[in-house]
């Protein structure tokens, strides 16, 4: 009787596979889908540590002056003009390679006579900038916040590129 019963059961059959892709086209979809996943980050990656575009010499001085002006009346004048002339020395050595921090302002607007970048209004107005930061620095002129206020706008008109306003 134990016999008669294990007869009657049939084999265990093996499993159907009832997916219609074959194995080897899913591998391929994963591999490709990792592999465009890891290509959309590197180009993620690579665009976020991408240097920033550097602002040029008189944007940046502008900035600088723009700063400056809100210490105008802060600072004494005496200070200020110090700040305003290393400001645009600084603006005029990197924008057109003059040596301005290595000479004095009678030895600059010497060498301004000679050959210069500049127009006339703008050598007027360096060379008018540079005796009033001459005469508060070094021969102590006693200068007001008006004083202060010009400087800084004749700097800001000499970076601007603008032209020397009749007086």
């Amino acid at each position: 009787m134990f016999f008669l019963a294990a007869e009657e059961f049939h084999d265990i059959a093996p499993p159907v596979d009832y997916s219609l892709v074959p194995p080897w086209v899913i591998y391929a979809g994963a591999f490709l889908a990792l592999a465009l996943c890891g290509l959309i980050a590197w180009w993620l990656w690579r665009r976020w540590q991408r240097p920033k575009p550097q602002p040029s010499p008189r944007e940046r001085t502008l900035d600088e002056l723009n700063r400056i002006s809100g210490e105008l009346e802060t600072l004494a004048p005496y200070q200020f003009s110090i700040r305003v002339s290393d400001i645009l020395r600084r603006y005029v050595t990197d924008q057109y390679q003059l040596p301005v921090t290595r000479q004095t302002s009678v030895e600059f607007l010497a060498a301004l006579t000679k050959a210069s970048p500049f127009s006339d209004d703008e050598r007027s107005l360096l060379e008018d900038f540079l005796n009033r930061c001459d005469l508060i620095k070094f021969a102590r002129y006693d200068a007001t916040t008006e004083d202060s206020r010009l400087l800084l706008e004749e700097a800001t008109r000499f970076v601007e590129g603008g032209k020397l306003e009749p007086a």
